[in-house]
């Protein structure tokens, strides 16, 4: 086989004194020549006459793992004994342990190993550290399994299954105004780090619609200037903050959301969680009912649903907790759904589901494709177009985004029982 080295290795053997093209230049050229005499084209990255090769960067030892380890299940299952063009997929999966430097060094392995594409990424800080190196090697990532606004704007080539945190917030956030409760009354805890604030400013733009909101929207937008690694972001707004590392300490943002209770002479009526993983947010629902608090508190769909509702029961919390999830019930009727119950037996969850519902997608996009597989065929063959995945229907012809579903749930007796939004109104009512 000729390789590029060697021919600059015989390159240098035969002659170190004719440097009339750089070497590794003029190997490229004679590669080319021979490409083109023999009528072989340079394949695309990840895509040989057998095989289609994709990658996975998720946290499967970190604070996230059970829903990192879900989705990996689920995208296994999905991706197993499909052929497209009478090519396997070949899935490449590293681990992050929820790490932003973690993940830049796995994503740059797989992307130097040719990875056609990412599936299913996790940890919002991870993917925005890597979101640069995707874009720059243009490699599409394909279902990353988190609603924070810089996927739906971000730079790359990005193709989002489900629908937004700030889309999940809306929902709730309108039964709660809906219900009585007044937008002064909002109140938020969040990661200090790039996805808390990404989602902190998803809810102010919600907020800032609001009337009589000027003065907070103003210290909401001077918490998300701040600049530096973490600084401290707790005691300016109705915004409680944990960082990653100190996740069993719930107290620093719990006592933020009461210093702002005192100083604003309003109550916390509904805090919203958006983003977060299982354990700094057990943590904070807990240790608020062990101080009293009976806010009702709002879960986005990041949670691995099973983990935190029994952890909840342990700690004695069995209502006033409010879930949105993005993908549809496990009990549905879907197709999709049935398929990826029957095929993930004991590993279904909603967390396998959204896996198992990203290795779908993808392989229903590359049998769009037409013609010749390639990064640039297979981001035609989504952008514009509509899909139906087993039941459930994807849009993509005026944005990245396919799916906007959400659906809401409450805890009842420790179990999530799926609401519509009048019942949603009433239970915040109370």
């Amino acid at each position: 086989m000729i390789t590029i080295n060697n021919l600059l290795k015989s390159k240098r053997i035969r002659s170190k004194q004719q440097p009339s093209l750089p070497l590794r230049a003029l190997a490229l050229a004679v590669l080319g020549l021979l490409a083109s005499a023999s009528g072989v084209r340079a394949q695309e990255p990840g895509v040989t006459p057998s095989a289609i090769r994709v990658g996975s960067v998720l946290d499967l030892e970190g604070e996230s793992k059970m829903r990192g380890r879900a989705i990996k299940a689920g995208l296994e299952t999905a991706l197993k004994n499909e052929k497209v063009q009478g090519r396997a997929i070949e899935y490449l999966v590293l681990n992050d342990s929820f790490n932003p430097k973690a993940a830049v060094e796995a994503t740059r392995q797989l992307v130097d190993q040719g990875a056609f594409a990412m599936l299913g990424n996790t940890g919002g800080p991870s993917i925005k550290a890597a979101l640069p190196l995707l874009a720059e090697n243009k490699v599409p990532a394909v279902g990353f399994p988190i609603g924070v606004d810089f996927l739906r704007n971000g730079k790359g080539d990005i193709v989002n299954l489900r629908a937004s945190f700030a889309q999940e917030a809306a929902l709730v956030l309108d039964a709660a105004l809906s219900s009585g409760i007044k937008p002064q009354e909002i109140c938020a805890y969040l990661p200090n780090d790039a996805g808390g604030i990404s989602n902190l400013a998803a809810l102010t733009k919600i907020l800032a619609k609001q009337p009589n909101m000027a003065d907070t929207v103003s210290k909401l937008e001077q918490i998300i200037a701040m600049t530096g690694d973490e600084p401290n972001r707790n005691g300016i707004g109705p915004v409680g903050f944990f960082t990653r590392h100190t996740q069993m300490q719930a107290r620093p943002g719990y006592d933020s959301l009461k210093q702002w209770e005192k100083t604003a002479n309003t109550r916390c009526r509904l805090v919203m969680t958006v983003g977060g993983t299982n354990l700094p947010l057990t943590n904070f629902i807990s240790y608020s009912r062990y101080k009293g608090e009976t806010w009702p508190i709002s879960v986005t769909s990041q949670v691995e649903v099973t983990t935190f509702k029994d952890d909840l029961k342990k700690n004695k919390v069995l209502d006033k907790i409010v879930l949105t999830q993005a993908v549809p019930a496990l009990d549905s009727s879907l197709p999709i759904v049935e398929e990826a119950r029957k095929a993930l037996g004991e590993r279904f969850d909603s967390s396998s589901l959204e896996g198992y519902m990203v290795g779908k997608m993808f392989v229903t996009i590359l049998r769009n494709v037409k013609g010749e597989i390639t990064r640039s065929s297979f981001l035609d063959a989504v952008r514009g177009h509509s899909f139906d995945l087993g039941g459930l229907s994807l849009d993509f012809t005026n944005d990245n985004q396919g799916s906007d579903f959400v659906q809401l749930l409450a805890l009842e007796d420790g179990a999530f029982k799926p609401k519509t939004a009048q019942q949603l109104q009433q239970l915040l009512k109370k």
